[in-house]
């Protein structure tokens, strides 16, 4: 099932995108796609509401609307850095002996087609094409790694744009360099876990200006997702909703010779097979 949300920044609705193309409007039964929804168990509330309703629920040409990010916004965004070990290299830095986890403020979720804005100043903002997940209960404490993927609603695409010389070399930790408005389109849509099956098998690419810059697939992360989720769980509690960006393949514009930036006017596109397609145009702040 693919759950997604359209309409204006700020008043999206939620819907579903089925098989055959059509948006069914869901708002009549379904608040938004927020933490009380997936704490709820919405995903089975909505399946079992198409089940029995879907020929009567309203419909939607999804070419004519703006797809907005298709979860509200989470009570955390949770990152991994350098979970490549090709991009590990392309950065200059050891393959990580742990996963290396770093918040990114949760009002930089944007839609999947928004204008992505370079900050004031910026010289070094970067594009991260990424397999973000979306939690669907409560992880604390898992005990294994089978307890970890138990807890995943489904996944998306996410683009985690980063300003390097904030990120680098501006003192302090990565957050300053990463949550700048705009730097996380997500979507178009969320996958329901049971639909993606095996989330170490997924190829994913970033063209930047019709050039493919990165292309790689999820088996070869240094931590799987199911691993990602039951670390995470052994230092902090993650809710449902809350959502993971779990790190991204080489090809980034810090690792280029010589090192290519963003720019007004630049278009990146992203894909994460079967789970849909962004496209981001660069402005400035």
């Amino acid at each position: 099932m693919k759950l997604l949300r359209y309409g204006p920044a700020g008043s999206e609705r939620p819907g579903v995108l089925l098989d055959d193309g059509r948006l069914l409007d869901v708002s009549a039964e379904v608040d938004d796609y927020g933490p009380a929804f997936f704490a709820g168990e919405g995903v089975d509330r909505v399946r079992e509401l198409i089940a029995s309703r879907g020929s009567g629920l309203p419909t939607v040409e999804v070419d004519d609307v703006r797809l907005g990010p298709p979860i509200a916004r989470p009570h955390k965004l949770m990152c991994v850095g350098l979970n490549y070990a090709d991009h590990a290299a392309e950065s200059g830095q050891p393959v990580p002996a742990e996963p290396i986890v770093f918040s990114k403020a949760t009002n930089t979720i944007v839609g999947p087609d928004d204008e992505v804005l370079l900050p004031r100043g910026s010289v070094k903002s970067d594009w991260e094409v990424e397999l973000a997940v979306v939690l669907g209960a409560t992880a604390r404490y898992l005990p294994d790694e089978a307890a970890a993927m138990r807890t995943i609603a489904g996944y998306c695409i996410s683009n985690d744009v980063s300003e390097r010389e904030f990120q680098l070399e501006r003192g302090g930790q990565w957050v300053k360099g990463k949550s700048c408005e705009t730097f996380n389109p997500l979507g178009p849509w969320l996958v329901t876990a049971d639909e993606v099956g095996d989330p170490q098998r997924l190829d994913l690419s970033l063209a930047l200006n019709g050039t493919t810059v990165q292309s790689g697939n999820t088996e070869t992360m240094i931590f799987g997702v199911a691993h990602l989720v039951w670390y995470l769980s052994q230092f902090m509690v993650l809710e449902p909703g809350d959502l993971l960006n779990t790190g991204t393949p080489p090809g980034v514009g810090m690792g280029m010779e010589p090192q290519r930036f963003l720019q007004e006017g630049d278009v990146m596109e992203l894909e994460v097979a079967g789970l849909g397609r962004q496209r981001q145009v660069c402005g400035r702040a």
